[in-house]
């Protein structure tokens, strides 16, 4: 791994940051892949419990790095990858752990598409989104905000965002629903781990099941919903999770959860 995208996994809590300050962060193709690479690693950490993605304070991505991009013509430019491998379009939402966005500065492009697909986004003052696809004459690139955007604001804002490629503030993004809290720059790495702490300490068997069966669920009917949705619940009834789950509320002590 290269150090433009640096993991740490510490306490349950794997932080991938992405260091290209200079660039705010945008991607390259190598860095992008490397990305991918890093969220699938941390995703099967075995002492992961959630994940924080955040960049270089005052950055969080830019998106693609045009300069990059420009030296490919486009009709020699090849899709990252097929339409059903949603690893490489969708690497956040694939990811089996929680993912918290924690974004100070500009979300531009890739960017937020990628803070589109963090489970919960926490801002600061200094965080700006803008999906700017039809300024460059290309749809949103990951799918995230032709698909998961209107699904999180609403269509008639996803589209007036898509449409124009306009910015969105933080707190115009708190307003929508798509920003869950909005913190100082300083206090963003500490909010976002403390949210981390919290989530780790529940159960992994079932919050990877949570997490799926709410992504898979946005567009299922309600009888294919309920299919997964008690194949799973038997799963976890069966889960030595759900054991430990009962036995320390008997023996009220805190949980020690093993995923398994």
């Amino acid at each position: 791994m290269s150090d433009l995208i640096l993991l740490d996994v510490t306490e349950g809590i794997a932080t991938i940051t992405l260091n290209r300050a200079e660039k705010k962060n945008a991607m390259s193709f190598a860095m992008l892949g490397e990305f991918i690479e890093t969220v699938r690693s941390a995703g099967q950490h075995p002492d992961a419990r959630v994940i924080v993605l955040t960049g270089v304070p005052g950055a969080f991505c830019a998106g693609t790095d045009l300069s990059d991009l420009s030296s490919i013509p486009g009709e020699h430019r090849g899709l990252r990858g097929r339409a059903e491998e949603r690893g490489r379009w969708w690497p956040i939402i694939e990811c089996p752990l929680p993912v918290i966005g924690a974004i100070d500065g500009p979300a531009v492009g890739m960017g937020a598409e990628f803070a589109s697909q963090c489970d919960i986004r926490i801002a600061t003052p200094r965080a700006r989104f803008a999906w700017n696809f039809v300024h460059r004459g290309l749809v949103p690139d990951t799918g995230a905000g032709s698909w998961l955007l209107p699904r999180l604001i609403g269509t008639g804002q996803a589209l007036r965002l898509l449409y124009t490629g306009e910015f969105l503030t933080a707190t115009h993004a708190l307003d929508l629903g798509f920003v869950h809290q909005i913190v100082d720059s300083k206090q963003l790495p500490s909010v976002a781990r403390e949210l981390a702490t919290v989530i780790a300490k529940g159960s992994p068997f079932s919050q990877k099941r949570i997490k799926s069966l709410v992504y898979e669920g946005l567009a299922s009917s309600v009888d294919d919903h309920m299919k997964r949705h008690t194949s799973a619940l038997a799963e976890c009834f069966r889960s030595e999770d759900h054991r430990e789950g009962v036995a320390s509320f008997l023996e009220r002590r805190e949980a020690r959860f093993t995923g398994k």
